[in-house]
């Protein structure tokens, strides 16, 4: 697996985003609701960073121009900030579903030590 590694360095590298001054995570559509969630629960400099490289892309392919070498996106530099954060709101949400579907039977009389019945419907 590691002849993998460059490979996708290099497909990273000639995707062109870097050469814009984005990031891996800058591409993922605003749209989804779940996005939304997590793009208010970026920090505010993350936040601010971002809005900054998406205007500045969007100024370099107006005036159909990269960025300076100097200024494209780094290897090291190119980690998910995103993504972290959309997977968290996944599993709250799932897990906020599984709590929603149980079902709790309870006894009319339980001895002590004992507690209710839990199902789940799943």
């Amino acid at each position: 697996m590691r002849w993998m590694r460059p490979l996708s360095e290099w497909y990273f590298d000639n995707a062109g985003y870097r050469k814009l001054g984005l990031r891996a995570d800058d591409l993922i559509p605003e749209e989804d609701e779940i996005v939304q969630q997590a793009l208010k629960r970026l920090s505010p400099k993350e936040a601010y960073d971002r809005v900054f490289r998406m205007r500045r892309a969007f100024q370099c392919s107006l005036s159909h121009q990269l960025l300076p070498k100097t200024e494209w996106t780094k290897t090291n530099d190119d980690y998910p900030y995103l993504q972290p954060i959309i997977r968290e709101i996944t599993a709250e949400q799932t897990e906020r579903e599984d709590l929603e579907s149980m079902i709790i039977n309870k006894r009319k009389a339980t001895p002590k030590g004992s507690s209710p019945n839990i199902e789940s419907k799943h």
